[in-house]
C-alpha cells in the first residue's frame, strides 16, 4: 500500500509498545489532519455560537432556537443508514473533500443571506436540514479517514487527540464568535466557518494512509452491493449479530439516558439542594471540563480498548454519581465531579475506539450510521426520561437511582457474560469473497 511521505517513521515502527498519548501525532497526516479539524472545529463553534442569536434576532422565540437545532439532528435519525452505505461504497478521501465543500457552501449560502437581510425562519431550517443531511456522510467518512492515518495500535491515540481538538477549537471559537460578530456582524462567522470548511478539504488529497492502518489498499475500493437497501441492511445485520457491539450500545445508551445529563442534574442539584446559584454551577461546568479534557488525554494512552473496559468505567462513574447525589456541599461536589468527568471521557476514547476498528473496513461506514442513529435516539429521548425521574424523585434522587441502575446493569451483564460464556458470532465474507477477521485489531472485549 503506498504510504509515501506520511508512512510510519523508522522511529514510530521502533517503538510499538508507546503508551504516549501524543503517539498518534508522530504521523505527519494525522499532523496535518488535526490541525484541519481543530480549524473546522473552531469554525463550527463560531457559527453555532450566533446561530442561536439569529434565531432569537429573527423570531424572538427560545422554543424557535430549540427547533432549529432539532431539525439539523434530525437527518441523523432517519438518513445515517443510508449515510453510512455511502461512506463504504465510496471513495474515503474524495467523500469527506466533497462533504467538506458542501458543507462550506451550505455556510456560504447563509452568510450571503444574512448580509442581504434575506434570511428568515424557514430558510434557516431549510439550511439546517441541508446541513444535518450532509453531515450523515461527513462524520464517519471523516472518523474512519482520520483512522487510516494511523496504524491500528494508535487508533486510541488518535481520539483521544481529536476529542482534545475538540475542545480546542470550541473554545477558540466560542470566543472568537464574539468578536467577530461585534466588528465584522453575523454574517461573517457563517462564511468564516466556510473558509475553515475549505480549508479541510484542500487537506485531504495530502493525506496518505500509513502502513499498518487496518484499511483496504488505497485505490482498491470494495466492490459492493448494488442496491443500497442491500448495503444498508448488511451493516444493520453484523451490527445486531455482533454481541459485543450490541453490549457497547447497551452500555452506553444506559450511560447517556441516567448519567450524562450532567447540565440538568447538577445544575439543579446546585441552586436546589445545595441553594447556589449561577456562579457556582458555572464553577461546576468548569470542572467537568477539565475532567473531560484530564480523560481525554488518559483515554489516548489506551492501547487495547475492550467493551469491558467500557463496562468497567461506567459502572464506576455510576458509583462516583450516586455518591454526587448526596453530596452535603458544593465543596464535596466539585470533589466528586473531577473523577466523574475523567471516567466518562476514558470511557468514551475506549467506546469509540472499539466501534471504529472492530468492524471489518468494508462494513465500518454503515456500523457508524447504526450507531449514529441509536444515538440519535438517545439525545431526543434521554432528557424527556431524566426530567420524568428528576420530577418524581429529584435531583438527588435522580443522581443516585441513575448512578445505581448503571452500576447495576454493567454488573449484571458482567454476570450473565462470564455465567454464559463467549457467544459465538459467525464471520461475515467480504465482499470478495474474503472472511474478514478481527483477532490481529486485539481489541476483544
Amino acid at each position: 500500500m503506498p504510504s509515501s511521505s506520511v508512512s510510519a517513521t523508522p522511529a514510530s515502527r521502533t517503538a510499538p509498545a508507546s503508551r504516549a498519548p501524543w503517539r498518534s501525532l508522530r504521523h505527519r497526516g494525522m499532523r496535518w489532519w488535526s490541525a484541519a479539524n481543530f480549524v473546522s472545529n473552531a469554525g463550527t463553534w463560531m457559527q453555532l455560537t450566533v446561530q442561536n442569536l439569529l434565531v432569537l434576532h429573527i423570531t424572538g422565540s427560545a422554543a424557535a432556537t430549540g427547533l432549529s437545532m432539532s431539525v439539523q439532528a434530525a437527518p441523523a435519525l432517519f438518513v445515517s443508514l443510508l449515510g453510512g452505505a455511502a461512506v463504504d461504497r465510496w471513495p474515503r478521501k474524495l467523500t469527506v473533500a466533497v462533504s467538506q465543500a458542501l458543507l462550506g457552501a451550505v455556510a456560504f449560502t447563509t452568510a450571503l443571506l444574512v448580509a442581504l437581510d434575506r434570511i428568515d425562519m424557514t430558510s434557516l431550517l431549510v439550511l439546517a436540514a441541508v446541513t444535518g443531511v450532509i453531515a450523515t456522510v461527513d462524520g464517519p467518512a471523516c472518523a474512519l479517514l482520520g483512522n487510516d492515518l494511523v496504524p491500528v495500535e494508535d487508533v486510541p491515540s488518535a481520539i483521544g487527540v481529536g476529542a482534545l481538538v475538540h475542545s480546542a477549537g470550541r473554545l477558540a471559537g466560542s470566543a472568537l464568535a464574539g468578536v467577530t460578530v461585534a466588528l465584522l456582524g453575523t454574517g461573517a462567522a457563517y462564511a468564516a466557518n466556510g473558509l475553515s470548511f475549505l480549508f479541510v478539504a484542500a487537506v485531504v488529497p495530502f493525506l496518505r494512509p500509513v502502513r499498518g492502518a487496518a484499511e483496504r489498499p488505497a485505490g482498491e475500493p470494495r466492490a459492493v452491493p448494488e442496491r443500497a437497501e442491500t448495503s444498508v441492511r448488511e451493516g444493520l445485520m453484523y451490527f445486531v449479530r455482533r454481541p459485543r457491539l450490541m453490549a457497547l450500545a447497551g452500555i452506553t445508551g444506559i450511560s447517556s439516558v441516567f448519567g450524562r445529563n450532567y447540565g440538568l442534574t447538577l445544575a439543579v442539584l446546585v441552586t436546589g439542594p445545595l441553594a447556589g446559584g449561577a456562579g457556582s454551577f458555572g464553577t461546576v461546568s468548569t470542572v467537568l471540563a477539565v475532567g473531560g479534557i484530564l480523560g481525554a488525554v488518559l483515554g489516548a494512552r489506551l492501547r487495547r480498548p475492550s467493551v469491558r473496559t467500557v463496562g468497567l468505567l461506567a459502572a464506576a462513574g455510576g458509583l462516583l454519581q450516586a455518591v454526587a447525589g448526596v453530596s452535603p456541599s458544593l465543596a464535596v461536589l466539585l470533589v466528586l465531579v473531577l473523577p466523574m468527568a475523567v471516567v466518562e471521557s476514558v470511557s468514551d476514547t475506549a467506546g469509540t475506539a472499539v466501534l471504529q476498528t472492530d468492524p471489518p473496513a468494508h462494513l465500518r461506514g454503515r456500523v457508524l450510521g447504526v450507531w449514529s442513529s441509536i444515538g440519535t435516539v438517545w439525545s431526543l429521548g434521554g432528557p424527556p426520561l431524566l426530567g420524568l425521574l428528576m420530577q418524581s424523585a429529584g435531583a438527588r434522587g435522580a443522581l443516585v437511582a441513575g448512578g445505581l441502575l448503571i452500576a447495576a446493569s454493567v454488573g449484571a451483564g458482567l454476570l450473565l457474560r462470564r455465567r454464559g460464556g463467549v457467544l459465538p458470532v459467525a464471520a461475515l465474507p467480504a465482499a470478495d469473497g474474503e472472511v474478514t477477521g478481527r483477532a490481529a485489531l486485539g481489541t476483544a472485549a
